[in-house]
């Protein structure tokens, strides 16, 4: 089968069919598309869908109708993601957008647009970018981590435990990450609140992500030059002084990787794992029994609802076969994550507890594979044990099915998971007044983030930017 073309329906086509009509999510060749309404409302039933017609490797139409492939097996998604050498990282490989098929301003772009890290390079270099970011993350004090999620975890249960109900997405999950996260970095704890309402803003592509983003490097640039000039026993300082050399550029944008995937999956992982205690009676019964730990709960969900559904992306090398399929050299594979995690062909029984089995593909595979994922199920299952213990009787405060979902293009985030509890009164009432004191030493004014607004300005109040990568075709090609 070969790749599908663009779709050149216009939207006052008098062919275009009504709004609501299933045809919307199909090309002008009849290629279901991976995006839109319908894609939005249920994408496991899109993926199901999509492995009944073609198997585990189907072709798809992803924003602007580009065409990809949509990798559904399980076994498929390990053999893309564990070799390199036909299915490569570069993005700079894509045939779509060397023929100029890509909109300028495609919300691809600021997804797969090559750069300079670890996670857009293969081979040697790959290696050395990877090492300075694994190395760096085996120096951390799992003991000293927990003891972060636990203080951080229960600061924000003070913050709402006396009214006796709450969101645990905007009040908890929402900023637990984030706020362990500034510390692993060796930042401040007053960066926390801000630094999570420009990693949001940027996730949803708002009007105000470029300024946000602005934040974000800006800040970043100078916890590296800060950490350069004096080292500290953090992250950022054993990234710097890592055998590996990195540049400033290097060392930024791999602080900027490490905490924007570290936050969002682990947000992620924290709400889809709380609400599948909320509202599956076996797992609510397994863990006041004591027959399911946390960790358990945790690996539930990564086979059920991962943090991302999906990766964008690999490129093949050459023509080559995959489940069935020809595959273009040039052509774009979207690694399906939540779609191989269900494959009938590692699990024909979904009923089944997967309790213990890692086998899952939430972290990916092979060299990309994700090497933050145990500081991820450390912060989630100490930042859930702390919520638990702090609120036994927590229970959902709607019926599930009035739940809402925010789709994004990597994953299916939970707009709100609204709980009633007992109220009770903050276990330290300090802790609603001022912030915890940091660990080492005090802040120094330069460690301080800017005061005002806690709300990103809109871009026309931003410092002027240089021009975005993705807006750069020529540049990014070159990857420079």
């Amino acid at each position: 089968m070969s790749t599908p073309p663009t779709d050149d329906t216009h939207a006052d086509s008098p062919l275009v069919p009504p709004p609501g009509c299933p045809a919307h999510a199909l090309g002008a060749d009849g290629r279901r598309r991976l995006y839109g309404p319908e894609a939005d409302a249920d994408p496991m039933a899109l993926y199901e869908q999509l492995r009944k017609e073609h198997g585990s490797v189907a072709p798809v139409l992803l924003h602007g109708d580009v065409p990809a492939w949509l990798v559904l097996g399980h076994r498929e998604n390990e053999e893309v993601a564990r070799t390199p050498s036909r299915f490569s990282r570069d993005s700079r490989r894509w045939l779509e957008l060397q023929q100029g098929r890509v909109p300028l301003d495609s919300p691809l772009l600021p997804i797969v647009a090559w750069q300079p890290m670890c996670s857009f390079v293969d081979g040697a270099e790959h290696q050395r970018l990877r090492a300075a970011v694994t190395q760096s993350m085996e120096r951390f004090d799992g003991r000293g981590i927990r003891r972060y999620v636990n203080r951080f975890a229960n600061q924000l249960v003070d913050t709402f435990c006396s009214d006796g109900h709450a969101d645990l997405v905007t009040q908890f999950a929402g900023h637990l990450p984030m706020l362990v996260m500034t510390q692993v970095l060796g930042m401040s704890d007053d960066y926390g609140p801000r630094l999570v309402e420009a990693a949001q803003d940027m996730m949803k592509g708002s009007e105000t992500a470029i300024a946000s983003n602005d934040y974000l490097v800006k800040t970043l640039r100078e916890l590296v030059a800060r950490k350069r000039a004096e080292p500290g026993n953090d992250f950022a300082s054993w990234l710097i002084g890592n055998s590996a050399a990195l540049t400033d550029d290097e060392a930024l944008e791999h602080l900027r990787l490490v905490l924007i995937a570290g936050y969002s999956t682990t947000a992620n992982l924290i709400v889809n794992t709380l609400r599948m205690v909320l509202t599956d009676r076996r797992f609510r019964a397994s863990l006041a029994g004591l027959q399911m730990t946390i960790p358990d709960a945790l690996e539930q969900s990564l086979w059920d609802a991962p943090p991302f559904t999906t990766v964008y992306g690999r490129w093949a090398t050459g023509d080559t076969e995959l489940g069935g399929q020809h595959i273009r050299g040039g052509d774009m594979l979207v690694l399906c994550l939540a779609g191989g995690n269900v494959d009938p062909a590692v699990r024909p029984d979904l009923s089944v507890p997967m309790y213990g089995n890692r086998s899952h593909l939430a972290f990916s595979r092979g060299p990309h594979e994700c090497p933050g994922q145990d500081l991820g199920r450390a912060i989630a299952d100490t930042g859930i044990d702390a919520l638990l213990t702090r609120l036994p009787d927590l229970t959902l405060a709607v019926d599930e099915d009035e739940l809402s979902w925010t789709p994004t293009l990597l994953s299916r985030n939970l707009a709100a998971l609204p709980v009633t509890f007992t109220p009770r009164k903050p276990a330290h009432a300090e802790s609603l007044a001022q912030p915890a004191p940091v660990p080492a030493q005090a802040a120094t004014r330069a460690e301080m983030p800017p005061a005002a607004p806690s709300i990103p300005p809109p871009p026309q109040h931003a410092p002027r930017l240089r021009t975005p990568w993705w807006r750069a075709p020529a540049r990014w090609l070159r990857g420079r």
